[in-house]
């Protein structure tokens, strides 16, 4: 299956998000640039706000102040559930997968409604998860497959719609370090392989250091950001 070249650059302008009225702040004038096609490690400790950053860039929840623009269109401007089908995918920690579809059918989940025939539909997620390794079990359900080969599908269910933006939210956090290893090597042959950006949240330090880039959050605030090894030409 052809990739779409390259990735999408994210800009978060200023970005503040509180909870209970704004009793409990979760994000503070967080500001930073992603390039297009980076890989850039979140981290921080439980409650910092690593999650609310997600959910505001893929558009799961609006912040209270600043800007988030992605592929150079405001957030805020553009329709939701159009942009989550079509610029941003998502891997969870739990992978979320519907118990009584096929891992095919899991990964047709995010087509449906596209205007994709059937074939067409089958034929993408058959190419998807021949990608991730898992061909041989195209046709196997969520209860037979391991932690490792779940996330797999969940990662190929997450390029369906070829995103240029993937937000990984713990994607290795339910894993064995082997296991999370493989998951992390399979999300940059995703970046080398289709120049996707890739924002990736995690309190494992083996799984940051993979990053381009880690920025740390604390107390909502963001940290200087540390760069892990020198930036990808273009």
């Amino acid at each position: 299956m052809s990739a779409r070249p390259g990735g999408a650059e994210v800009v978060v302008d200023h970005v503040s998000r509180a909870f209970e009225d704004g009793a409990v702040p979760a994000l503070v004038d967080v500001a930073f640039r992603v390039a297009a096609g980076e890989v850039v490690a979140v981290t921080g400790p439980s409650g910092c706000g690593k999650s609310t950053l997600l959910n505001l860039i893929g558009g799961l929840d609006r912040p209270d102040a600043g800007g988030i623009e992605v592929g150079g269109r405001r957030v805020a401007d553009v329709d939701g559930a159009e942009y989550r089908a079509s610029v941003v995918g998502f891997v969870f920690q739990f992978h979320n997968l519907i118990p009584t579809l096929t891992a095919s059918e899991n990964v047709q989940l995010p087509m449906i409604g596209r205007g994709l025939a059937r074939g067409v539909r089958a034929a993408r997620a058959a190419g998807l998860l021949d990608e991730v390794g898992l061909a041989h079990r195209r046709s196997a359900y969520p209860a037979t497959l391991s932690g490792g080969e779940r996330q797999r599908v969940a990662i190929a269910r997450a390029l369906a719609n070829e995103p240029l933006l993937l937000l990984a939210d713990e994607p290795t956090g339910a894993l064995d370090s082997a296991t999370g290893a493989q998951i992390v090597e399979l999300l940059k042959g995703v970046r080398e392989q289709r120049g996707t950006t890739i924002l990736l949240v995690t309190n494992d330090p083996g799984v940051a250091a993979e990053a381009d880039r880690i920025l740390p959050i604390r107390d909502g605030r963001i940290e200087v950001a540390t760069p892990v090894r020198a930036p990808r030409s273009a």
